[in-house]
Order: C-alpha cells, then structure tokens, then sequence
C-alpha cells in the first residue's frame, strides 16, 4: 500500500517519519526494472521493509505518545495512521474536545442567513483511477481499481435493490437499482460521518454517525438515526434515537438482538430499545469510566483511546449471553474481551479456544454471525504482534462452530495463510493486515454458514469455512503476470479489482441475482454472490458502482488553471488515498495523473497543465502537460515528463514536514514558490524546475517546528507551524520574512495573547499590501477545548505584517475554520469544517455563502481564472461558486 494510493487516515499514536530515500524515477526504471510499475508501486517493498525501523512503543496509552518525528522508518499502515493523527490534531490540540462542539455550532449554523446563489457540483462526474491518458512516471493508471470515489464506511442492502453506502465523512446515498444512480439520503443532519449502517427486521436504516475506526477519528459524529422509510424518506434531526449521551463518539459497530441494539462505540458499549426509540440510550459498559467526559481523568491526553470498544457478539439462542470486544488497536492493560456476570457488573473472559483473551492480543476484532446461528467468525489484530512483526498485525481469522460467543473459538487463518492464497501483498513490511487496525470487515452468506467473505487490505473469500482461502480483490494488479501498462489492454490481461483497504460489506438482491458489496477507501464495488474467478483466485466479475452519482471524495487541496487545449478551465486536486484527480475542459469523466495520497497542490491559473503536486511528506512532483502519458516512458525514461522534485526536508518524513504539508506559489509571481516543512523552501524555476536540489533554504522553524500553512505575495511570505503538534506541550507560531531570505522573524504570540493557542491553518494576503494579512485557525474555542490558551476565535486580521491582529470572527460559529480568501468584491470567504462563510467588503457579520453546500469539511478556497471561488471538500469533492454575482450587501 505504499505506493500509490494508499495513504490512509487513523488517528494515532504514532506518528511515523517516512524516509523515503528514494532515487530518481528515470534512472530506476531503465536501470533495475525490466517490467517497469509506476513509481509509487515500485516502492511498496522499499518502503515496508523500513517498517521494522519504527518505534511502536508509541502505540501503547497515548494516541500521540510518540509525535514529534523520532521514527526514522514508515509504510503505508503508517502514513494512514498519520494522515488522521494531522487530521485530529488540528482539531483538538492543545486539549481535548468536550462533546457537543460540532453539535452546538451545528445548531448556530442553522440560524445564520445565506447569500444568494449556488454552490455547483464540479466533481459529479465518474473518477476513473485507470484512466489511459495518465500513465505517466507517477500514476497508479492500470492498478485495475477502475472508477472510484471516496472512503465508504458503511453498508447495508435488502433483496429489492435498495443499496445504501456510507462515506467517511459524505454521508449517505440511496440506489434503488441494486448499485448505481446514487442519491444522498442524510445531507440534512449535522453529521455526515458514517460509522455504519445497518437495516433491522423491520427494514428501517439505522445510521450510527463517527466513522468507524478504531480510536479517535477524522470526524466523530452526533449519534444514531433511524429512518423508518429508508426506500423513499430521507433523514431528520429528529430521526435520532436517544438523546445526546452518543453525540461526539465513534461508532464501531451496531449489532441487534431481540428488541435491544448494542452500539460499541469510542465510550463504552451502549444499548437501547429497538421498539421504543425515545428515551436515553443505557451506559453498558466503560473499561474505564474515570476518563469519560466529566469523568475525573477526562482531561488526560490519553482520555479518547481509554474506552473503545469494538465489536458486539450475542448468542443466538440466548440474548443474554453477550461477548464485548473492548481495547484500543495500540494496546492498554483494559484491551480484551468482556461478559456480564451474575450480579450484573463486565469482567474479562478467557479459555474460549483459539480466539485470543488476553490484553496483549486484543486490539481491533470484528464479529460475523451466519444467518441461522450455526457460525460465529471474527477478526483480532493484536497490538503485540503489531508492535512486534514488520510483516503484519493480524493475529488470525477464527470461527465458533456452534455459533456462541463464547465458543470454543478455532483459528482458521492467519497472515501467512492468507498470503499465500493469492495475495498482491508478498513484500516484507507489508502483507495482509498490516493495517488490519484500520481495514476490517466480515460478512457469511446468508445461504451457506461456511461461505464468508474477509476484508482486510484485500477481499478475501472462503467456501470451506476456513479450510482454504481465495483472494478475489487483491490490492492491486501490478505484481501479477497479467499486468501491462498498455493503455490498449487496460489492466493488461488482469480482470478489473477493487480499490484496496476494505472497510464494510453487505449482501443484497436485485431483480433474482444475490450480489456481495464492498466499501474501501476507494469507494463501493460489487459481484455475484458466487461469483467466478481466474486460476490464480482472482475475481472475473467486480463492477464498480462508483458511477459519479456517488461524490465522497475527500480533497485536501484544489487547483485552477485554463485549459489551453480544450477551452473553459482544468480542475485538479490532492485526495486522501485516490491520487490527485484531473477534469479538463471538455472531460466527462475525470483521470487520475499522479498517485497515492494526494496533498497540496500549485497549478498555474495560465496553463490548467502546469501542476505541483504532494505526495506526503512535501515529496513533491511536477508536471507540463497534466500528466498525459500512454506508458512510453517505461520503455524509453526519456519519455517520462512527470518529475519528483521535493525539497530535501521530504527525507526527513514526520520529523521535516507535515503529512499534508503546504505549498503554494506567490500570488505576484508564477515562478516563486514556498514549499513549508521544519525549513521555509523557496523555488524560484517555477514549473521548470526539475530536481529537488533546485530549492533554496529560506528559514529554519527550528527543531520540533512543522509548517501547517504558507502564503506568498510579491516575495513576503507567512509560515504558520506547530511542535509538537498535538496535545501534549502544543505550541504554535507565524514566522515572516521574505522569499530571498532575508527579513525572518518569529511573530510574538504569547500563549495568552490575541491569536488563540491552537492550529494555525491558512493565510490569506491582501494583494494591494502585503502588511495586510488574514490568519484561519482550526479547533473549537475554550469553551469546548481544555489545553492552555485555547482562546477564542477562527479568524484574524492584521494591518501590520502580523505584529498586532484583531479577532473578525464576530458571530461566527465556533467551528474549526480551515481556509480563507479574499475576494476580488473585497469580501472575504471562510471555509470551516461546517460551511463556507461571506463577509461583505465593510461588513462586520457573517453570512452563509450560497446554498447547496453539503455539511462537511471545506479544506480549501482557490479562485480559478473564470471567476468562480473553488472548494476541495473532504468528503463531498469539489463545489464551485460564482462570486461574480454577489452583492454588496453589509450589515
């Protein structure tokens, strides 16, 4: 997963630095590969055998016990881990999030007036990762993934056609056609953060929000909904069962029995009435109750990772007989598995057979039961063999064959089994369930108890219960003979996969055919039941159903440029593990041009082909003619015109940049670019350069100090940085100076000054005065963050190049703010991980910028060349907005 599209999110403890130390892509491929892979995909081994090089102490207690760069070692399961922990960081440091903060800014967003005009959909359009136009040097075109969108985290389906999909943070779509023509059912809710979905025996939909992964997360959600008609109705507010005990969780798993759904979620095991959905949900169980919010040690940094629990397991002939699988994925003394005992009170179990009991084992499991109860199978990933084995951190797959929680438990795999089973995953460092933490579904056929498919980073299936296994979604097919970089035979001779990294599954009819559904990080992919598969096990028969309809692509950047060749503008952006996607101006279907986790972006508003891209890490890549490419440069280097260009910080993973570390172009001057790390890195060959060695050291943030954002105009330049950069001694800071060097100072921000203790996340210069400066900042206020200085406020202004600023946020939502931009009207937009904001030039107030915006993060604002303000949304794609038509309305 190291290559190209895989970078994945988690929230974790440890933060890895990822060493790439890689040589140059021409001479690679001409020199030490005769069947050359794009360049990321080459380096999956590479990159996993240095996992043996990191620290895993870190994933012990503490989400972020090892922040701050001390691994010199990294691969894909830890770039996943580090994509969330920036995410979370930015959201919560310098303290811990009281729940209700998203609920509280949610509710003042609901009575705040809008502006005129609409939000337009640039992204609904199919996004095909193997596009033949882009194979180029750094793609992942002809991996087989095929048409893909954004992360879904859950999914159910009935025997009409009915398939609801759950985005990471999207929300949730409808088809009525049994995949396909996707429409969204929940944009009205204040969460669009899927943990999962599930239909009960009365066919309503259930809808646990918080993304279902184990310890914190990107977003956590507002609790669980209920729609009654989940065939025609669409969710309410007043939908959810309960009241607020589950706003500001995670929600791993709902499971029912009899008249009671069990929730495990990031507090504890929940329960509630099925039939009465008023009335609070019951507290079950919490390992450790004394970190719970107004719990005594809730203001412990550790505090979110005390209570997770994980998965449910009732047994069928006794509901109440129940098994609850509790630990945090790193590992603590409470990890384990729990029943109730007579006098009511959850002790640990154990000797229940094959299935493991103890702390060490215990991390990140997942129940299966058969439909008649004849089986129950599960999932462990173990913080030991995690901390422990470079290769993977499954301890094994294993089934009850009388279908009680209780056993006895028989293991039925284990990594080295499923590897040797058809796996892509054969490299040392990585291999199945290296990120068994973060990738895990199980579902039986209905039909046959023995029949069960497996996610994990691959879709694995077995009809013998356990006794031999297939692998009919391997990760990709660039390992395999039948693979060719020929655009004329697409994914050579190889049958199309789905995009790896699985996370939900369901099973479902339509119209007499039974279909297996898949959700992973590349969106929602299906095939028959019993499908067909080639002689190596692989599936014949995937289809995806990413057909466009369905937008949960989750963006990190935006970039602008005309289209020279086809009229009208390209559109381009970074996108967490789906590359960096193009649409040009007569495109129906958008391509993929660079691979694997997509960052930042600089793209030249003159020539929609002239584009930067990051990778992770500030590993930087550029091109001059968007990427096209039919694969030529595999046999002949010279053809290759996608160049890795990164400054030298990028060697020095977590420790030298950020995982999604800024860049930009100055705003005056085409050629100037900033690129921020623990260094301010200046470019001044704009599109032209060609080497990393081309960047010249501006400034040194100093030792621990990250770049979070940079902006440039007419040569000064803003760095805003944190370090650490999480809740455990956070600080924070702006430094200016000016492109040549010279000129650098740190501002004086005393933690208790004006601008808040918290993530610095955008700039935004006036272009007639570049003294004249706007400053985004992420996370909640004090009200609801409980670390020193958190302050008050989103976004400021200065007048004076920093050395004074003044809080603007007036009656803005206390909501993260991510973005900000003035506008050619003199108005100025925000964008918050709720909304996109307007204040008109001499207003004081905000407003909502247009209409048709759905409920979810705007990462970031750039004006294109045709008028229109853009938003990189993380988790509903790109939305673009005719400022040209806005009014000079004030207060």
């Amino acid at each position: 997963m190291l290559p190209p599209k895989h970078q994945r999110r988690f929230i974790t403890c440890t933060v890895v630095a990822a060493a790439f130390g890689l040589v140059t892509t021409q001479s690679y491929a001409a020199s030490n590969n005769a069947k050359p892979r794009p360049w990321q995909a080459r380096h999956q081994a590479a990159i996993g055998r240095q996992h043996i090089k990191a620290v895993h102490a870190g994933h012990g207690v503490s989400a972020f016990a090892a922040e701050g760069g001390d691994d010199d070692g990294a691969d894909e399961a830890e770039n996943s881990a580090e994509a969330t922990a920036q995410f979370t960081e930015a959201r919560t440091a310098p303290g811990v999030v009281a729940p209700g903060a998203y609920g509280a800014a949610w509710q003042q967003l609901q009575s705040m007036k809008h502006t005129s005009g609409s939000w337009d959909h640039v992204t609904r359009k199919a996004y095909n990762a193997d596009d033949p136009r882009y194979r180029d040097v750094n793609s992942n075109s002809s991996a087989g993934a095929g048409q893909v969108t954004g992360r879904i985290t859950g999914i159910t389906a009935d025997d009409q056609g009915y398939v609801y999909a759950g985005g990471a943070n999207g929300g949730v779509f409808r088809s009525t056609t049994g995949g396909g023509h996707w429409k969204p059912i929940s944009d009205k809710l204040p969460s669009l953060s899927t943990g999962t979905l599930s239909l009960d025996g009365q066919n309503r939909l259930w809808y646990a929000t918080g993304e279902s992964n184990t310890g914190a997360t990107s977003f956590v959600g507002t609790g669980v909904y209920v729609l009654k008609d989940p065939r025609h109705g669409q969710f309410q507010p007043g939908d959810r069962v309960g009241g607020a005990e589950l706003e500001s969780t995670v929600i791993h798993a709902l499971r029912f029995a009899g008249t009671t759904a069990w929730a495990a979620t990031s507090t504890g095991v929940w329960s509630h009435s099925t039939t009465t959905l008023s009335g609070p949900w019951k507290h079950e169980f919490a390992p450790n109750p004394d970190y719970l919010p107004g719990g005594s040690k809730a203001d412990d940094p550790s505090a979110p990772y005390k209570n997770i629990a994980n998965d449910i397991a009732v047994d069928p002939k006794d509901p109440s007989k129940v098994l609850l699988a509790v630990g945090w994925r790193g590992g603590d003394t409470y990890n384990g598995l729990y029943a109730k005992q007579d006098d009511g009170s959850w002790k640990p179990v154990s000797g229940l057979g094959d299935l493991p009991t103890s702390s060490a084992d215990v991390g990140n499991m997942t129940f299966a039961a058969a439909a008649d109860g004849s089986r129950l199978y599960a999932i462990d990933q173990s913080p030991a063999q995690m901390a422990a084995n470079p290769d993977s951190g499954l301890k094994g797959v294993y089934v009850s064959k009388n279908g009680s929680p209780f056993g006895p438990w028989t293991q039925i795999a284990d990594y080295t089994k499923l590897k040797a089973s058809g796996s892509a995953l054969q490299s040392a460092g990585y291999m199945p369930g290296i990120q068994s933490w973060y990738n895990q579904f199980l579902q039986v056929d209905p039909a046959n108890a023995d029949h069960l498919y497996l996610g994990l980073e691959e879709v694995f299936e077995t009809k013998n219960g356990g006794q031999s296994w297939t692998v009919p979604g391997p990760y990709w097919n660039f390992p395999f003979p039948c693979w060719s970089i020929d655009p004329a035979k697409q994914t050579g001779d190889c049958s199309p996969t789905v995009h790896s990294d699985q996370h939900a599954v369901a099973i479902g009819s339509y119209k007499g055919r039974t279909w297996a559904y898949v959700g992973n990080d590349g969106g929602i992919y299906r095939r028959p039941l019993n499908g067909a598969v080639d002689s190596g096990g692989h599936a014949k028969d995937w289809q995806s159903l990413n057909d466009g309809t369905l937008d949960t692509l989750q963006y990190y950047s935006v970039g602008v440029g005309k289209d020279l060749t086809y009229g009208g503008v390209s559109v381009t952006g970074g996108l967490q593990d789906n590359g960096q996607s193009i649409l040009r101006g007569r495109d129906k279907v958008m391509g993929s041009n660079f691979g694997g986790d997509g960052g930042d972006t600089i793209t030249d508003l003159a020539n929609g082909c002239n584009i930067a891209q990051e990778y992770v890490y500030l590993d930087m890549w550029v091109t001059q003619d968007c990427g096209v490419n039919d694969g030529s440069w595999s046999t002949d280097p010279s053809k290759a015109t996608e160049y890795e260009v990164a400054p030298p910080d990028k060697d020095q993973g977590g420790a030298g940049a950020r995982f999604i570390a800024p860049i930009t172009a100055d705003a005056k001057d085409t050629n100037t670019w900033i690129a921020g790390g623990r260094h301010v890195w200046v470019n001044t060959k704009g599109f032209a350069i060609r080497s990393g060695k081309e960047w010249t050291n501006a400034y040194d943030l100093g030792e621990g100090h990250t770049a979070t954002a940079v902006a440039s105009s007419g040569g000064t330049v803003y760095v805003g940085w944190c370090g650490p950069c999480n809740n455990q001694g956070f600080t924070r800071g702006i430094a200016v100076g000016n492109a040549d060097g010279t000129g650098w100072h740190q501002l004086n921000l005393p933690v208790d000054g004006t601008i808040p203790n918290r993530y610095i996340s955008g700039f935004e210069i006036d272009p007639a005065n570049a003294q004249h400066v706007y400053v985004a900042i992420n996370g909640f206020s004090r009200r609801f963050t409980e670390g020193p200085g958190a302050g008050v406020g989103h976004v400021f202004e200065s007048g004076d190049g920093g050395a004074s600023w003044t809080d603007i946020s007036t009656d803005l939502p206390d909501v993260p703010a991510d973005t900000v931009k003035l506008l050619p009207n003199g108005g100025l937009a925000l964008g918050t991980d709720l909304a996109t904001f307007y204040r008109p030039a001499g207003a004081t107030k905000w407003l909502v910028l247009g209409h048709n915006l759905p409920t979810t993060a705007v990462m970031q604002l750039r004006l294109g060349p045709d008028g229109k303000l853009y938003a990189a949304t993380h988790g509903r794609g790109i939305r673009s907005f005719d400022v040209r038509r806005l009014t000079g309305r004030k207060d």
